[in-house]
């Protein structure tokens, strides 16, 4: 039978027969099959990584945004302390006839207890830890917008009131993150830091790269309904402490004296306080809360300062009350450093700020 086949024929059949398979398909056809199968299983596992990498990522931006969500709104239900006081601001429930504004200065000297205990009126203190008057007048902004119109605001001066928050350094952020859903807050942080923006739309960013006292972990317990032990009285934060050597620390430090500036911004700001309260129809009045007296010996341009208060609160006709020489400057009991009264010293001045303020007669504004 083979000898009436070709010789090439014969060599075809013998190769055929080595094949480890053979279903009948021609070789050559079998290695260009496998060739393509393989080049489709890469692009096909390639696809797949690349797919399981977005949805990593995209699993984490979502729980980022659940847990920057989770924080806010913890921290907006607390109901103590300073995060309670703030939230009762920016919920409406405040409403008090006389509104304390300012520094650390005002927050803990003013005692809206005993304001209201002398007067018959309800006050709420807004003071808030180391801000400068522009951040002021942002807070004051968020108090008026959210709550009825007080009878009296006082504003707390300082020596260094007329200097502005500088880009980068505004006190304790991770306080004001839970609020910037309101667009007056947001403006007026955005204006003193541009860079505010993040804290409000790169979720989790604010708390991780720019509170540094896990200002979070407040907003995680805060939404399990855990609230910090009550250390603020109507806004008021009482320090019960006694005098400290860091007053002897800064004199040594500073035998030349200090000289705070006066930056046109700074004027600018405490100047649009007045004249917001003008425009809403709310009665101002500037007030100077006592300081320990050795420490007047030490700012240098004490009188060029006042005389910039002076001349703002006359433009805007606003009563301007100086405790400078007020006896309790003498008395060292009554601070625990020399700008700021301790808990026994703001009741002493308290009531005698509150004795003044019934001469206003409250009622009929």
């Amino acid at each position: 039978m083979l000898e009436g086949m070709s010789e090439r024929r014969v060599m075809e059949m013998n190769a055929e027969s080595r094949r480890p398979w053979n279903d009948g398909t021609p070789a050559t056809h079998d290695r260009g099959s496998a060739g393509e199968t393989g080049i489709g299983a890469e692009r096909v596992k390639t696809s797949g990584g690349g797919m399981r990498i977005l949805c990593f990522f995209a699993l984490i931006a979502v729980l980022a945004v659940l847990l920057n969500g989770l924080v806010n709104h913890g921290l907006r239900r607390i109901r103590t302390s300073k995060f309670g006081a703030l939230n009762r601001v920016m919920s409406g429930e405040v409403n008090a006839d006389v509104v304390i504004n300012g520094s650390s200065r005002a927050l803990d000297h003013y005692d809206p207890r005993v304001i209201q205990a002398v007067t018959g009126h309800r006050a709420y203190n807004i003071g808030m830890n180391a801000s400068q008057t522009d951040f002021q007048l942002t807070v004051l902004k968020a108090y008026l917008d959210h709550n009825t119109k007080p009878r009296l605001v006082i504003q707390n001066l300082d020596l260094f009131s007329f200097v502005t928050t500088k880009r980068g350094e505004i006190y304790d952020p991770g306080y004001y993150m839970p609020y910037l859903w309101d667009k007056g807050m947001y403006d007026g942080l955005r204006q003193i830091d541009p860079a505010v923006w993040k804290w409000k739309h790169i979720p989790l960013y604010g708390y991780a790269v720019e509170d540094m006292r896990f200002t979070w972990l407040a907003g995680v317990l805060g939404f399990f309904g855990f609230n910090p032990r009550e250390d603020y009285f109507e806004g008021f934060n009482p320090q019960y402490r006694e005098w400290t050597a860091d007053f002897d620390r800064f004199k040594k430090d500073r035998t030349a004296g200090v000289t705070y500036p006066i930056e046109e911004q700074g004027a600018r700001d405490l100047a649009a306080i007045a004249g917001l309260c003008r425009e809403r129809g709310v009665r101002i009045v500037f007030v100077y809360s006592p300081e320990f007296h050795e420490v007047q010996d030490l700012e240098r341009n004490r009188g060029e300062i006042f005389g910039k208060f002076r001349e703002i609160a006359g433009e805007y006709h606003v009563p301007l009350w100086d405790y400078s020489d007020a006896p309790m400057c003498l008395e060292q009991r009554y601070f625990y450093n020399s700008q700021h009264l301790n808990a026994e010293g703001a009741e002493v001045f308290s009531a005698d700020l509150a004795r003044r303020l019934r001469e206003l007669n409250l009622e009929g504004m």
